[in-house]
């Protein structure tokens, strides 16, 4: 595990799409190999993984990104996907809930390495509430909920309120059956500017945003991390998706996360994002 003296202070993430300073990473674990994958890819292969982790890790530090990576602690594969713990406001963090069963003592782990490193806490999403954190993406003064097969009502109001006191207007997002998170399949890559797979979110729901729309195959390359405004970091394999974003102003980083994508899990969701400017 990787800990630096990030200096949290009042201001975590001052504003949603400024510059990383700080991620939680958790490591993959063997199930991994266990889990089946996306329909038409092959498995995932667990030492590829870690490889592969370890060089997202690398490359936010080449970045200036303080990284903090945690040992696995589960069976579950998706406990990889570190955003589902927690989503972070200027002020402090909201612990989330996570929808599978297999998964709820994330959120109890990410709070206790929390109280370590002295990061206040916003709220908590309450049973019966259930909503995972790469379901929602903050964007300027809203805060997107993706509304499909994770989460419920209660969670997500109890998240809406959260974020409505936080000064966020709140927006839901329709989800297609087959998407993981709103995370996966949709970005914020500035203030003013979503991108988004198309035919997997609710495109109407980010009206007032500048829309990048990738096509149809591609939609996990929307799922990119903020490095700061116009600036993300890619899965290498969506080459069209990556020209397109280029093409309209984005400063795209690209590595190989083939075996996360393999379940469905795009870069936005592997980093718990805990300092922005």
């Amino acid at each position: 595990m990787t800990r630096t003296a990030v200096g949290f202070g009042p201001r975590l993430v001052a504003t949603a799409t400024g510059r990383l300073r700080c991620a939680v990473l958790v490591r993959p674990n063997a199930a991994i190999e266990r889990t089946s994958p996306r329909i038409g890819e092959p498995g995932a292969i667990y030492d590829r993984a870690f490889e592969q982790h370890d060089v997202l890790r690398s490359t936010l530090v080449y970045f200036g990104v303080e990284t903090i990576v945690l040992g696995s602690h589960a069976s579950d594969a998706y406990e990889v996907s570190a955003g589902d713990s927690a989503v972070v406001f200027e002020d402090g963090a909201v612990m989330m809930r996570p929808t599978a069963m297999s998964r709820r003592g994330e959120a109890d782990r990410m709070q206790a390495e929390f109280a370590v490193l002295d990061v206040p806490l916003a709220g908590h999403i309450a049973s019966p509430g259930l909503l995972d954190g790469n379901d929602v993406i903050l964007a300027g003064e809203t805060a997107f909920i993706g509304v499909g097969s994770q989460g419920n009502e209660p969670g997500r109001a109890g998240f809406a309120k959260l974020a409505q006191s936080h000064g966020y207007r709140v927006v839901e997002v329709k989800l297609a059956p087959d998407v993981l998170a709103l995370r996966s399949v949709a970005s914020a890559v500035a203030k003013d500017t979503i991108v988004v797979g198309a035919d997997k979110a609710d495109a109407a729901a980010f009206a007032g945003f500048r829309t990048i729309v990738l096509e149809r195959g591609e939609e996990l390359a929307a799922g990119v991390l903020c490095l700061g405004e116009h600036h993300v970091l890619a899965d290498v394999r969506y080459r069209t998706a990556l020209g397109q974003m280029r093409r309209a102003g984005i400063a795209v980083e690209s590595i190989d996360l083939y075996e996360f994508a393999k379940l469905g899990v795009a870069p936005s969701m592997l980093a718990l994002v805990l300092k922005r400017e």
